[in-house]
């Protein structure tokens, strides 16, 4: 009897820590699996689209994707930065856009699909550093009153407005590249990706 006891807490035992490492064999294998749903880096890298939801971007907001390697900036514009944009067309070296590297289905002033949502390289034109998004209309230290938001490259004082397009006489030769990108219903862009009936 007493013989019989303890086989069955073996069997018990031997059951138990079995399931454990089953279930933690089956979780190893998962992960992996499931992650290689998601494209490599090495895909990534070499453009494989990356989507992003826009949703829940507020007003003015801003954020940065990472697309080929790049940094891809997605800007939430408002009405009024929209409105602005015409005000800074004299000061800007390339307004309409004819010289700069875009997708032909966007808008060549404002530089987007839909107005409210900007999405450009973040690669300064001039030697590749990052522009910072400064929105604040009137900022003293980038002109005052004739500054209605942009990015600015503290690397060598590049300026850019709200459409990413550049400002006269500073060492950036061309508007922001504006990558292409798609919609995937209302919310979701997929940046490297052409919209449908583009070139």
């Amino acid at each position: 009897m007493s013989d019989d006891g303890v086989n069955v807490g073996r069997r018990r035992f031997l059951t138990a820590a079995t399931s454990v490492v089953g279930g933690a064999g089956a979780v190893g294998v998962a992960v992996p699996f499931v992650a290689s749903w998601n494209p490599s880096a090495k895909a990534k890298a070499a453009g494989a689209p990356v989507k992003y939801n826009i949703g829940k971007l507020e007003p003015g907001q801003m954020v940065t994707v990472e697309w080929r390697g790049k940094p891809v900036f997605v800007v939430r514009r408002t009405q009024e930065t929209l409105d602005n944009l015409v005000k800074v067309d004299p000061l800007l070296r390339d307004p309409k856009s004819a010289e700069s590297k875009q997708p032909a289905y966007v808008d060549p002033e404002n530089r987007a699909i839909k107005p409210q949502t900007l999405v450009l390289v973040g690669l300064c034109t001039h030697l590749g550093c990052a522009p910072m998004y400064r929105p604040e209309v009137g900022a003293a230290d980038l002109g005052g009153s004739e500054w209605m938001g942009g990015f600015f490259c503290p690397c060598h004082g590049s300026k850019y407005d709200l459409a990413g397009r550049v400002y006269k006489g500073v060492p950036a030769p061309t508007n922001l590249d504006v990558p292409p990108y798609s919609y995937e219903g209302d919310d979701v862009i997929v940046i490297g990706v052409d919209q449908e009936g583009g070139a």
